[in-house]
């Protein structure tokens, strides 16, 4: 996989090409404000805060978490305005949400609405995205070819990290 272009969840490498990738939380957040301004729609103060959030947790977080950490930093949120901003979210592809874990992360190319599979540590649940449109791509067109009309694609691969396989 070493030629494959990868992104982890938390500390990733020095992107090879900082137009397509972004790195820190707060560059993060940047590049959705300017994504939002492009596209039309609205980053709310709670929608900032919940991307805010997601970006430093540095590994997936789940909704009940968000939840706890917005508590500690506004005394407290409802569920429902939680869930609601995590939709926007999702919708616009500034987050993925990862199913089988039931946890979201950020992308870190939030410009760029894809599908792409996740690598997830059992062990210490860091998830890796995988940047090879080649995945997702080989999934619709053998799809198509048995004549099924995709609408969304989630693909995990659970297993051990590199790090947690050698400890």
């Amino acid at each position: 996989m070493s030629e494959r272009r990868r992104t982890a969840a938390a500390d990733s490498p020095a992107c090879t090409d900082p137009a397509h990738h972004v790195h820190g939380a707060g560059a993060y957040l940047q590049a959705v404000e300017r994504a939002c301004a492009e596209r039309g729609v609205r980053l709310t103060p709670l929608r900032a805060q919940v991307l805010g959030l997601i970006a430093a947790a540095g590994k997936p977080v789940k909704a009940y978490d968000l939840l706890d950490r917005m508590k500690d930093e506004n005394g407290s949120s409802a569920p429902p305005t939680v869930y609601r901003a995590l939709d926007f979210l999702l919708e616009q592809g500034f987050i993925h949400r990862l199913a089988s874990i039931n946890a979201f992360v950020g992308c870190h190319h939030p410009d760029v609405r894809h599908s792409v599979p996740f690598l997830i540590c059992d062990r210490c649940a860091n998830a890796v995205e995988l940047e090879d449109e080649a995945i997702p791509a080989m999934l619709d067109r053998e799809a198509r070819a048995l004549g099924f009309s995709p609408r969304a694609q989630t693909l995990e691969v659970h297993g051990l990290c590199a790090a947690c396989a050698a400890a």
